[in-house]
């Protein structure tokens, strides 16, 4: 009866999935044991996908991102590999439409969960303190030496020989570089992480004055007691220094597209006259862009409440209103797919050597194995990208 009844409604969203491929496809198997091709009419990505549950096909049509990786986690899908199947979702992002975005009472659901996170000063610190303060002691052991979290830049063909550690300096060289700060100059720091770039900029004599809203990071940098280098636990929008320049990496995504302005406005507001302000940012295409902000995804939901992806175009725009030159865009968003693949092997290398903290239990470790797999997909479908910028205030 439930075969008669229901299937053919499943094979009817499978339809829809199979006609929004127009590159790559899906090697499925289904809950009744056969099996089916969905595209595979132009080169991409086929990953295999088991389907235990049709529940997990409801899911993501109801859910989208958040009901895909609810099946996952309650075993409805499964996959030897999970990230081509990302690229391959987000490489067709076009055609798929809204097929994988939430729809009706779980969109308003969301959206009104998503809304309460909304990065006020008292809300900003909180959203920030649900990711970035799971403990110094969890992200040493997954991070490179310095504890950059944020893409790296790698020189040569990516998975060659360069280690990680090598590609997350020749980044924070690279935004020492665009800020044009000298010895004896003094950096604003926008979201200071765990000091790398602070590090690097107070070997060349570059004084610092880090930002950030986390009590973890704030006290790891303290202990580094770097040169000419301090750390304040402090929202940007309340800083009223004047600075040579300003550094900002991949802060901006925990900024949500309301405060875009106001995290603009203290950039010009910093700067002196004709100075830098150095910026590495995760942008989505702007093709996507919309229905991404109109729906609430899966790392909003589950991992960095508040946060939201840029629209190049539009923060672009914002910048030049207020009197700051957009200049020398460089994207590297493969890059940043390679940064998430060596992430995610030191991950699972910790998870099995019994290195990752016991108060982080078995669910957590495998929503955050789904989050890295998750966003490297994304970036090899390239719907995401990492690019840094060089803000030059008139």
């Amino acid at each position: 009866m439930f075969n008669r009844l229901f299937v053919p409604m499943f094979h009817r969203i499978l339809d829809t999935i199979d006609a929004g491929l127009d590159e790559g496809g899906i090697d499925a198997t289904l809950p009744d044991g056969t099996h089916r091709v969905l595209g595979g009419r132009a080169p991409g990505p086929i990953p295999i996908v088991s389907v235990h549950r049709w529940r997990a096909l409801t899911r993501l049509v109801t859910g989208g991102s958040i009901g895909w990786y609810r099946g996952w986690r309650d075993g409805d899908w499964s996959s030897p590999d999970p990230v081509p199947l990302f690229d391959l979702f987000m490489r067709n992002r076009v055609p798929l439409g809204r097929t994988a975005r939430s729809g009706g009472p779980a969109r308003l659901a969301a959206r009104a969960w998503h809304a309460m996170r909304r990065n006020t000063p008292r809300r900003a610190q909180e959203n920030i303190e649900a990711h970035y303060d799971l403990g110094n002691d969890f992200y040493r052991e997954w991070l490179d030496a310095s504890l950059t979290y944020s893409s790296a830049m790698f020189a040569g063909e990516l998975g060659g020989e360069e280690t990680l550690e090598a590609g997350q300096q020749r980044k924070l060289a690279a935004i020492l570089a665009r800020t044009g700060a000298s010895a004896g100059d003094e950096v604003l720091e926008i979201g200071c992480g765990w000091g790398s770039f602070a590090a690097v900029a107070s070997a060349a004599g570059v004084r610092v004055r880090g930002l950030t809203l986390s009590t973890e990071q704030q006290a790891f940098v303290h202990a580094r007691a770097l040169p000419g280098v301090t750390v304040a636990l402090a929202d940007y929008r309340d800083e009223q220094g004047r600075y040579d320049a300003v550094a900002s990496i991949e802060m901006v995504e925990a900024v949500g597209q309301e405060y875009w302005p106001a995290y603009l406005d203290t950039i010009a507001r910093v700067l002196k006259p004709g100075g830098r302000a150095a910026l590495q940012f995760i942008s989505i295409a702007d093709d996507v862009f919309p229905a991404y902000a109109d729906s609430v995804d899966f790392i909003q939901r589950y991992v960095f409440p508040g946060g939201m992806l840029l629209s190049t175009e539009r923060f672009r725009v914002l910048a030049e209103e207020r009197g700051l030159v957009w200049t020398d865009h460089h994207a590297f968003g493969p890059n940043y797919a390679e940064t998430l693949r060596c992430w995610r092997e030191r991950f699972d290398h910790a998870v099995t050597e019994g290195r990752l903290p016991t108060r982080l239990d078995a669910s957590f470790v495998r929503l955050w194995r789904y989050y890295l797999m998750y966003c490297e997909g994304g970036f090899r479908g390239g719907g995401i990208d990492v690019a840094q910028v060089t803000l030059v205030k008139r």
